[in-house]
């Protein structure tokens, strides 16, 4: 056995008439008179492969152990199919059997909820629905580095602890050796915060932004893509407590080449997974959500529609709908407002900018009205923003003015102050959730079922 091996993808693409070898796991098992069919799956696409073992090709131990979820390998001859939906199937003329599974095994052919799921996450992906979600995953992911690669961008790895909170929310989750248990309680072994780890108080990350920063200060363009983390207490289906951020900067860049990098990257991402997960988003848009395929063909195809806030906020105010939550200048706009702009008014993606800054972060470079910052926002139809991001502040003392009057602790941003003390340049960014990317390419409904183990309030099994 070997890596390089034909996996099952490689097996369905080839002619009949050759003696192959498969490996994989049981989904299927099903007898008729004198032949067994066992649907076997490897997880490398979409389709299984159907094995047929004739009467008396395998002893009865051997055929008794070929139940669902047990990890087996085949030799056989790969001859063509008369059954609808494949071209060849495996003959079988022997079988290893690497890892049984009795009936206990919790992925059974009969139908299971997505939450029960989640309690078995570890076994979740051999179905049909998170492999498929996992194999979308790994194409967007791969797509995110090669969309940055071709675009001559540097990929900075921001780091996991720090000092500074980026946006300012205070939700981070504390890193520190200043801790002990006693029985069920956590206590201080020292008052001191010099006396931890670190010597200051320190933190998981919230967002790699402002470390990308300074690399783009000496690369132009370069991006993130990795873990972050958020404290917050919140159990709806949009938010994990770890999550996945995708983070481009880039210097000599305005307002405007943010967007038209946004705008180009989402479109990119959709039309290669369209094209190489295929199969995958067919099963989404049968299984999941009837109109997906429609709707990712349709931002693909689709310039998107550009307008400032408070354009979007009189369009809303002159709506005559009846909105859950009212709209008024000065407000976040929430996801049913973002869904009838993208839905209703306009009919496809639309990027909104020049918010109040009162509504958004610190780094955000304000305009010569004195009340809006050149921020940005990516709305897509179906679940509304996926992108935010904004041209940084660039000034030195409007910045500093900025952060004093947010209350926040000038001395903890001495480093991010200096890029703009020491050759500063105008420079823009956005951000990512990739999870949101996920759920908008697979129309997955809850955040905890696109990534392999969610960390969630209370929850972090696995």
């Amino acid at each position: 056995m070997d890596y390089r091996r034909r996996y099952v993808r490689d097996l369905l693409a080839s002619a009949p008439g050759e003696q192959v070898e498969a490996f994989g796991w049981v989904k299927t098992r099903r007898d008729s008179k004198a032949v067994s069919f066992v649907q076997l799956s490897d997880g490398s696409c979409f389709k299984d492969l159907q094995v047929v073992i004739d009467e008396g090709v395998l002893d009865e131990e051997t055929l008794k152990q070929l139940t669902t979820g047990a990890c087996v390998g085949f030799v056989g001859d790969l001859v063509q199919s008369p059954g609808e939906g494949q071209t060849v199937e495996l003959k079988a003329t022997s079988c290893t059997v690497f890892g049984p599974a009795d009936a206990s095994y919790p992925m059974q052919k009969k139908g299971a909820t997505l939450e029960f799921l989640r309690e078995i996450a570890h076994l979740r992906v051999r179905g049909n629905t998170f492999g498929a979600v996992m194999r979308v995953r790994h194409r967007a992911a791969w797509k995110v580095h090669d969309f940055f690669q071709s675009r001559g961008f540097k990929w900075i790895h921001t780091p996991i602890i720090t000092a500074s909170d980026c946006e300012g929310a205070g939700a981070m989750f504390a890193v520190s050796t200043n801790l002990e248990a006693h029985g069920d309680k956590y206590v201080l072994k020292n008052n001191d915060p010099a006396a931890d780890f670190f010597g200051k108080p320190s933190y998981l990350t919230v967002s790699g932004q402002l470390n990308v920063e300074t690399q783009c200060m000496g690369l132009t363009n370069v991006y993130t893509f990795g873990p972050t983390f958020r404290a917050e207490n919140s159990n709806s289906a949009r938010h994990l407590a770890e999550f996945w951020m995708i983070e481009p900067e880039m210097a000599f860049c305005d307002i405007v080449g943010d967007m038209n990098l946004a705008e180009e990257f989402v479109r990119e991402i959709i039309a290669d997974c369209l094209e190489n997960c295929a199969d995958d988003l067919a099963f989404f848009n049968q299984r999941i959500e009837p109109e997906l395929l429609k709707t990712l063909h349709h931002v693909v195809d689709s310039e998107f529609e550009r307008m400032t806030y408070t354009e979007a906020v009189r369009l809303l105010e002159n709506s005559g709908e009846n909105f859950e939550f009212p709209t008024a200048w000065g407000s976040d706009l929430q996801s049913e407002h973002e869904r009838w702009l993208t839905e209703t008014k306009v009919g496809r993606p639309v990027i909104l900018t020049d918010y109040p800054k009162e509504i958004k972060a610190f780094y955000m470079r304000q305009n010569e009205d004195g009340k809006t910052v050149r921020a940005m926002d990516v709305l897509v139809p179906r679940i509304g923003e996926l992108i935010g991001g904004s041209q940084r502040e660039e000034r030195l003392d409007v910045l500093e003015a900025r952060i004093k009057e947010l209350g926040l602790p000038l001395e903890a941003y001495w480093w991010y102050l200096d890029l703009r003390r020491y050759g500063s340049a105008p420079h823009s960014g956005f951000g990512l959730g990739f999870e949101r990317l996920v759920m908008y390419l697979t129309g997955m409904k809850n955040i905890r079922d696109v990534i392999p183990f969610a960390r969630t309030p209370g929850h972090a099994e696995f």
